[in-house]
């Protein structure tokens, strides 16, 4: 079992972008003194749920303050960038890393980041698929060309290429898209699993992703899969949730907040004031430590994760710090998890 950490990157009202970045380094500096085999961050546009816009620059800024944690993201959007671009970027970014890089792409979870690029969420499938192909086809073949429908490229080659050989490590993330699922399911690449899903609903779609890649002649297991769940441990339960609950509302809130804007986003309003006349249901926490979330004590989150390496997992992805959760009580969890959660797993 590897052990992971994941970060939308969030930013609350009560902090500043510098804080944010800041802490978050230090995190991922003690997680890798911690033995945390990987670190993922996510890409997210105009809005506080996520400040991780440009994650070339932020990933290379993390490679520059560690040595040998592995850095990936969860996930890319291939659909809002000219591939050239980020074949570029991520090439680079591998280079400077000294072969850290490992590349998670999705398609991001709705139209929410395509409005100020423009595009159309009905050409995201298409735009996805395309995209990922010329990336891929620019790390690994001289004098490169690619016709398609949103993008020509011909006799191109990448420079600098990556490090690794052929190419980084690919990931690619589905929650519910059959469309999505069949095509990384063709190409062999692993899935990634966030935390949106409920926890046996995300290892239905595991197995799902383990058939097709079967049914396709791939060799994919869910031994390959890094799995993220909502993550806190604490002395006891009573306090674990006590420390969950408001960063916990906050991740859950901002969903809907940012939802109900058509236009702009809610970056320079405030939470409190949308809570107040809010139309959609409070989130039901307990549900979400039932299903979803590893909150509690490190007895019961060591079987937690021992019920997912049952099922084949050998990838556990915590989703330690989230939602303005406190910096002192991610890293005491961290900590914690490291000294009694750690050495039950080989």
């Amino acid at each position: 079992m590897k052990f992971e950490l994941f970060s939308h990157v969030s930013w609350p009202e009560d902090r500043n972008p510098t804080q944010v970045i800041n802490e978050l380094t230090e995190e991922i500096k003690f997680g890798e003194e911690l033995g945390f085999y990987r670190s993922w961050h996510a890409e997210h546009h105009f809005t506080r749920y996520g400040i991780g816009a440009s994650s070339m620059v932020l990933a290379t800024h993390l490679a520059a303050n560690t040595k040998k944690i592995r850095l990936g993201t969860a996930v890319l959007l291939p659909t809002l960038h000219h591939p050239l671009r980020m074949a570029e970027d991520t090439a680079t970014m591998d280079l400077v890393s000294g072969g850290r890089l490992d590349v998670g792409f999705g398609r991001g979870m709705d139209n929410w980041d395509y409005k100020a690029y423009n595009i159309e969420w009905s050409e995201s499938q298409a735009r996805f698929r395309e995209a990922i192909n010329i990336i891929i086809g620019l790390w690994t073949t001289p004098d490169f060309s690619y016709e398609g429908e949103y993008f020509n490229i011909k006799n191109t080659n990448l420079v600098p290429p990556p490090l690794q050989q052929p190419h980084p490590p690919v990931y690619i993330a589905a929650t519910r898209t059959q469309a999505t699922m069949e095509f990384m399911a063709k190409t062999g690449y692993p899935l990634i699993v966030g935390q949106p899903l409920d926890t046996a609903d995300a290892i239905d779609q595991c197995q799902r992703f383990a058939r097709l890649s079967g049914e396709a002649g791939q060799q994919a297991s869910l031994s390959q899969v890094p799995f993220t769940r909502f993550f806190h441990v604490a002395e006891t339960e009573e306090q674990a949730k006590r420390d969950v609950e408001g960063p916990l509302s906050w991740m859950l809130d901002m969903i809907s907040w940012r939802h109900s804007y058509e236009t702009g986003s809610e970056v320079y309003d405030k939470l409190e004031d949308w809570r107040k006349t809010r139309t959609s249901p409070r989130p039901d926490l307990e549900r979400i430590y039932e299903k979803r979330a590893f909150v509690g004590n490190p007895e019961q989150c060591t079987t937690k994760i021992k019920e997912l390496e049952q099922e084949g997992i050998q990838h556990f992805v915590g989703y330690f710090s989230f939602g303005g959760m406190e910096h002192s009580k991610v890293m005491k969890s961290m900590q914690l998890f490291a000294k009694e959660v750690m050495p039950h797993f080989d």
